[in-house]
């Protein structure tokens, strides 16, 4: 049997391994012992010295499976999982039914822990062990925390990871031909945006309160699609008109996000053209930031929050539906108005492409080349693009937001529009 365990790595690494599965044993036991005395010294199966025996017999059954003896490695596990289940059914017996197997548990994944750092993997036994001991100290924060997940966001939870784990991959990546080249995986993923805005606007409204939680919104949806923002704010607004100020003032924050996006998506695609790109945005950067700012400091109380039907699904599905085939459309018009205008100008097709995916331009401009009149040219082409998508939003705001947001939207981007305008005519 030693020659075998010999065989298995030196003295050295044997020790190591056994020595991290004690570890895993003494991280979950610490917190099994602290928390047997904060709630009052009740009696429990196992603490500090019986789970990090636990841990080395876990240990030692990996290293026995590990240098072929997998039998006697099996003996070890079953006997300490016999153990367990045992102290579980005569705990439960005192308890009076009561039937807490925390820390029973406990000691089969400290087991389960032991075993894996015994045959070798140490990094995930040692990480799983941490995340254990943290979940169980954690105990109360996380009821805390389910306690105040309400039906609607649970509800939109589940939908969107069906959406988004079950449908997307289900979906063909290529195009359609007889469907005009439309990629229904990509379209999907338009729909999810939208919900996901829709699901991130309600959990943002619930904990700090719509009239700010849609200026957070806006900040965070502008990192993914300042253009799905105000499509999707501008009709909020015709909902809640009361709310009109926070949801054009989200829309200025997503803007004023699109434009060190862009910068940083051109930084990693290209530096050179990153560059060249820099000077074109810094006074619509400049000008955003200040009227995030202004926007912030004259935000008064907020008004009185208006009575919204919130049982159907934060994800607001249907409407995402509606909202996906419009730009497909949209940006399969734009496609045919670029191949009608053959090669008579780059900057006239940045401006097209421009109005419904900036990021798509950008990619596309990054990759142009790296000769220095290419690099010029890609970056003037994405300051175009910029520009006709902050035109593309104030059209939509003007179009579909209700008078008080087109007030704080259509002026506010009006000013962006005019910065771009003034970057070009500087870079």
């Amino acid at each position: 049997m030693g020659d075998a365990i010999a065989d298995g790595g030196s003295e050295l690494t044997l020790a190591l391994r056994l020595g991290v599965a004690v570890l895993c044993g003494l991280a979950v036991g610490l917190e099994r012992e602290w928390s047997g005395q904060r709630d009052g010294g009740a009696g429990r199966f196992a603490g500090l010295r019986t789970l990090s025996l636990i841990g080395l017999v876990g240990g030692v059954a990996g290293v026995l499976a590990g240098s072929g003896l997998v039998l006697p490695g099996a003996v070890l596990l079953l006997g300490v999982t016999g153990l367990v289940a045992s102290a579980y059914a005569v705990s439960a017996a005192r308890r009076n039914g009561e039937r807490s197997a925390i820390t029973e548990v406990a000691a089969i994944v400290v087991l389960t822990f032991g075993l894996l750092a015994g045959l070798g993997h140490l990094r995930l036994a040692a990480g799983g062990a941490a995340i254990v001991s943290l979940a169980l100290s954690e105990k109360s924060r996380l009821q805390g925390w389910v306690r105040s997940i309400d039906d609607g966001e649970l509800r939109g939870a589940f939908q969107f990871a069906v959406l988004a784990l079950v449908v997307l991959p289900l979906l063909p990546a290529e195009p359609i031909a007889a469907l005009g080249g439309v990629r229904p995986r990509a379209l999907w993923m338009v729909v999810l945006l939208f919900s996901g805005l829709n699901f991130v606007g309600y959990v943002a409204r619930q904990a700090v309160g719509a009239s700010r939680g849609y200026g957070i919104t806006g900040i965070l949806g502008g990192l993914v699609s300042s253009t799905a923002v105000t499509f999707q704010f501008s009709r909020r607004s015709r909902i809640e008109p009361g709310l009109a100020g926070p949801l054009g003032f989200g829309v200025l924050g997503a803007s004023t996000v699109l434009l060190p996006r862009v910068l940083l998506a051109s930084v990693v695609l290209n530096p050179l053209v990153a560059r060249e790109l820099l000077p074109y945005l810094v006074p619509p950067l400049l000008a955003g930031v200040t009227l995030v700012l202004l926007a912030v400091r004259r935000s008064g109380p907020a008004p009185a929050e208006e009575e919204v039907d919130e049982t159907h699904s934060p994800l607001g599905l249907r409407s995402a539906l509606k909202m996906a085939l419009v730009f497909q459309v949209v940006l399969l018009a734009m496609q045919w108005i670029s191949r009608q205008g053959g090669t008579a100008g780059l900057l006239t097709s940045a401006a097209f492409v421009g109005l419904t995916d900036v990021d798509a331009l950008t990619l596309a401009m990054s990759r142009l080349g790296t000769d220095e009149p290419t690099v010029a040219l890609g970056a003037r082409a994405i300051a175009v693009g910029v520009l006709s998508n902050t035109f593309a939003k104030a059209v939509l705001s003007a179009a579909l937001g209700s008078p008080g947001f087109r007030r704080v939207a259509t002026t506010g981007l009006a000013v962006l529009l005019a910065a771009c305008a003034a970057g070009l005519w500087l870079g």
